[in-house]
């Protein structure tokens, strides 16, 4: 590609880092009143779901809030990768005791393997993690449909995989393999993680804590402290979150690599923002995460200047500017096309 059919990017940054308003600047307070208000209507729906009668209106009425308000604190994950090293450490530390912890979903198991989803150099490549057009082949069904199957098993299989923690420990080759191929929170088969010595010691903090987690839900069971239906019920809390977070997934993007490195253009062109306010765009994308190609091109922009930051680039960048492009009306325009277009050929 050209280089001025690259220009556009370099433009784009060069507007909004010229902007007299500072789009870059994190309002931590915003980042504690979303996930306390979120975390508490969730834990809250949640223990309504849990021990009102089954089947009762209570039970019936809590079960999709729990979901609703899972979803989005759990959401933050996303926000927590990309807050600096140094950047709000109380906050961090505070999200994965309150919710990763609990929802064995902490953001060790997450920041790694979501910055390499950033990077030119895997994003859109077979090793891309996040890529989820990696996990089935379009438009094959029943590739799709085992797609599907190992969905459904997943919060089973990280559940047992937190449990085991310690048998990781019993051989250094066994460690090593669990933390490349068994420590990301995502399904890419062909996702080897890169494991720093930084990256063990903050895996092995949370891990601990994590398999405690993990391992009370059939002790307590077990201990006649709960009753067995908490494991199906837990599962239905957790299954419907992650399905939640799957269909987001079928439209951050368009897929239309062949498997190679992409340009940056191509790499935003490949992504999309989302303007419409459908209900299933408003769902799936909560805190302004709906401008995901955005995201892409600044992935420091806190995401509550997101919307401001995308009309200022809309106002100020030129009529013919490519980043027009990205705006897509609704989350099911695209992914419609995710599940039915057939796979690009990959370059022999």
């Amino acid at each position: 590609m050209d280089a001025c059919s690259e220009h556009w990017v370099h433009e784009s940054k060069v507007a909004l880092r010229d902007a007299d308003v500072d789009f870059f600047r994190v309002s931590s307070w915003i980042y504690w009143r979303d996930f306390l208000f979120s975390i508490a209507l969730a834990y809250t729906a949640a223990a309504v779901y849990l021990t009102a009668e089954a089947w009762s209106v209570y039970q019936v009425v809590a079960f999709p809030i729990a979901v609703f308000w899972l979803y989005r604190a759990g959401s933050l994950v996303h926000e927590v990768a990309h807050l600096g090293e140094h950047e709000m450490r109380a906050y961090k530390v505070a999200w994965n005791l309150i919710a990763g912890v609990m929802m064995l979903a902490p953001s060790p198991f997450f920041s790694a393997h979501h910055r390499d989803h950033h990077t030119h150099r895997l994003y859109g490549t077979k090793q891309d993690p996040e890529y989820i057009v990696n996990c089935f082949r379009r438009g094959n069904w029943t590739s799709m449909f085992g797609y599907a199957l190992l969905v459904l098993v997943f919060p089973i299989i990280v559940t047992v995989r937190f449990i085991i923690t310690p048998l990781t420990f019993l051989h250094p080759k066994l460690r090593t393999f669990v933390l490349t191929r068994c420590s990301s929170l995502m399904m890419n088969p062909y996702y080897v993680r890169r494991v720093s010595k930084a990256d063990r010691r903050r895996i092995t903090a949370v891990e601990i804590l994590t398999c405690i987690r993990a391992t009370l839900i059939p002790a307590l069971v077990l201990l006649g402290i709960h009753q067995w239906t908490r494991i199906p019920m837990l599962y239905s809390l957790g299954i419907s979150v992650l399905l939640l977070n799957q269909l987001r997934l079928l439209a951050d993007h368009h897929f239309e690599s062949d498997g190679t490195k992409m340009t940056p253009s191509d790499h935003m062109h490949d992504s999309c923002n989302f303007t419409g306010r459908d209900f299933f765009t408003w769902l799936l994308y909560p805190f302004s995460i709906r401008f995901h190609a955005l995201h892409h091109l600044f992935p420091s922009l806190p995401y509550h200047n997101l919307r401001a930051a995308d009309q200022y680039l809309m106002q100020t960048l030129p009529a013919d500017s490519p980043y027009r492009d990205l705006q897509q009306s609704s989350w099911f325009a695209v992914a419609r096309k995710t599940l039915a277009r057939k796979p690009q050929p990959s370059p022999i």
